[in-house]
């Protein structure tokens, strides 16, 4: 957990929402100078806080409406703050709750050096991002319609349908398998759905693959350089990484993964696990499917898991090799150098 520590003259909390926004302005003294509630937009926002701009810094939890205010901060020259909502939620909790008192506590933790910060993404990569999260919702999508048309073959205990459905050529009689008419119609929506994922998709990830030889083909280039590691897996850490000085250690960046366990002690006894939602789960997904990948027809790999799943099981083998693959990526980053097949099964 990092805290924004800087010292300012003024320190703005606001509350965001999508069509209104609660801003409360603290002095270094903690005296409540501003407490109103305005239209989100930015000129009722800048005309609130103009006697305030000297030594000014804003905050606001980060949730699904912060770019265009981050962007205006960045634009005016003024110090934005995005706090963590999951780590934000432990700490100011109270009996009471609205927007007003949100409001003052985001400006109250940030006058005290205690809001957790989380990391605001470049703008000018900021939409590819999301447009490349978008893709791979689209196709999780579309693996569940060719789930459907499966469960739905089970349901009525019919013949397997002998053909792998993804083959466009082959899924398209998958509806002529079943007998009642309805059941042919909604497997006939199935495949026609599948098939225009199948038209939009590869579209789609060549226009953020140029995007990608524009933001940082180099980036690019040396995590595509790990075994098993594909167009579409390269894409996802380039874009959810950003940029790896943010991260001061390794052990930051399996965090930021959600690669490696919490653990939660007190008195030397170890009490459990927690935090589980608390990092980057694109990033996990990602690092979890390389995993895979990375195994497939890799002698020296597959060896590898075999260590490991004796000694800790199939399924945390699997982790452990996410984690040391994020970790090999983390430093081939830093020290901009090609994946180092020796360096990774030296130990």
């Amino acid at each position: 957990m990092r805290f924004y520590t800087r010292q300012h003259r003024h320190y703005c909390g606001v509350d965001l929402h999508a069509r209104s926004m609660y801003v409360c302005v603290l002095n270094g003294e903690g005296t409540v100078l501003v407490s109103k509630n305005i239209a989100a937009e930015p000129a009722p926002f800048l005309e609130l806080v103009a006697p305030y701009r000297e030594d000014l810094v804003v905050a606001a939890e980060c949730m699904f409406t912060w770019y265009w205010l981050a962007d205006l901060c960045e634009r005016e020259g003024v110090v934005f703050v995005l706090g963590h909502a999951l780590y934000m939620k432990a700490i100011h909790g109270g009996k009471a709750k609205n927007d007003r008192i949100d409001a003052h506590k985001i400006a109250a933790l940030l006058r005290g050096g205690m809001l957790p910060q989380a990391y605001v993404y470049p703008r000018e990569l900021r939409a590819t991002r999301d447009l490349m999260r978008r893709r791979n919702y689209l196709m999780r999508h579309r693996a569940e319609l060719l789930a459907h048309i499966q469960n739905t073959n089970s349901q009525y205990n019919l013949p397997a349908f002998g053909a792998r459905l993804a083959k466009p050529h082959l899924r398209r009689q998958a509806a002529e398998h079943f007998v009642e008419p309805s059941v042919r119609k909604s497997v006939a929506v199935d495949v026609s759905l599948v098939d225009h994922y199948d038209r939009e998709l590869p579209a789609l990830e060549r226009y953020i693959e140029e995007s990608a030889q524009g933001h940082d083909p180099v980036t690019l280039a040396l995590i595509r350089t790990v075994p098993g590691m594909g167009k579409v897996l390269g894409l996802s850490i380039l874009y959810e990484i950003a940029d790896i000085a943010r991260f001061l250690r390794v052990q930051q960046f399996l965090s930021y993964g959600r690669l490696v366990k919490p653990t939660k002690s007190s008195a030397g006894k170890v009490l459990g696990h927690s935090g589980k939602k608390i990092g980057n789960a694109h990033l996990k997904w990602a690092f979890s499917e390389a995993a895979v990948c990375f195994l497939r027809g890799n002698k020296p790999g597959q060896a590898l898991r075999r260590r490991l799943a004796a000694k800790h099981g199939k399924g945390k083998s699997l982790a452990i090799i996410a984690a040391k693959l994020a970790r090999a990526v983390y430093f081939m980053l830093k020290r901009r150098t090609a994946f180092d097949a020796d360096r990774f099964f030296a130990h």
